[in-house]
């Protein structure tokens, strides 16, 4: 009889353990403490400017001191009520600029101009040179229309996010797909990054404080993030009250086991 108590009392330590072998899986940035702080703001690497490149939908927009000047260099896109009408359907929209692969884009009065390579700043800045001649201290803008990062693997909403401003961080990737499953790996999370037509592949360990100071922290458009499947697979969200409920009846039967044979010492 003591055998099997201290059977079933192994069994059950046992079974706790995996429980909490199955927790630290799933738990991020464990040992991370206030203190760690200081030294990763030292050598934290900022969110740097997307590089424009083939395939991207650019807005621009041209503004100075004299509307009318500007205005050859915001075409908008317009619908009239029928062809041979100067009424318009709809409100004019601003004109989306396709870069073509070979980084260019077809811009109105100046033609075809290189920005492939550049980021917003440096296209910005090229741009503005191009229009001195016509324009007093063009002021200009320029955003993405698609700027886009796709999760796929074990997060519970895999797909393509749009991102509005630009700026995407792993964690900020992770939170839009509603995190991962209980069977993703946490510590071999894949970014597939596009750079100058060259794939770069690199994999974080959102276990490793390093995280916050490497380069691919911030994403960037067009970047993949793949989170694998654990090969053991952790106890999931559905069968965590089963779990629970066999540890308890595990208990439950211990107690059971040492009272009765108390009684028969008795």
């Amino acid at each position: 009889m003591m055998k099997n108590i201290r059977t079933l009392c192994f069994a059950l330590v046992a079974a706790l353990m995996c429980g909490c072998t199955a927790q630290k899986k799933l738990t991020y940035f464990r040992g991370l403490q206030s203190s760690d702080a200081e030294s990763i703001n030292k050598e934290f690497v900022s969110a740097k400017e997307s590089i424009i490149a083939p395939g991207d939908m650019l807005t621009i927009i041209v503004s100075g001191i004299d509307p009318e000047a500007v205005a050859p260099f915001n075409l908008p896109i317009v619908t009239y009520s029928n062809p041979n009408s100067s009424q318009l359907a709809t409100t004019p929209n601003l004109q989306s600029y396709l870069v073509d692969p070979q980084g260019d884009i077809l811009f109105p009065v100046l033609g075809k101009i290189h920005l492939g390579g550049m980021t917003k700043s440096q296209a910005i800045l090229a741009l503005t040179e191009k229009l001195k001649p016509y324009l007093a201290d063009p002021v200009i803008t320029i955003n993405f229309l698609n700027y886009k990062i796709s999760i796929i693997g074990e997060v519970n909403r895999p797909g393509q996010y749009a991102i509005n401003n630009e700026r995407v961080t792993i964690l900020d990737a992770l939170a839009l797909a509603g995190d991962m499953t209980p069977y993703g790996k946490r510590n071999t999370v894949l970014i597939a990054r596009e750079t100058n037509g060259q794939m770069e592949f690199k994999r974080l360990d959102l276990n490793n404080t390093d995280i916050f100071t490497s380069p691919y922290y911030y994403l960037q458009q067009n970047d993949v993030v793949y989170v694998e499947p654990n090969k053991v697979r952790a106890v999931s969200s559905q069968n965590i009250s089963l779990y629970l409920g066999m540890v308890t009846t595990l208990a439950s039967l211990a107690t059971v086991i040492v009272s009765v044979v108390s009684l028969q010492k008795k």
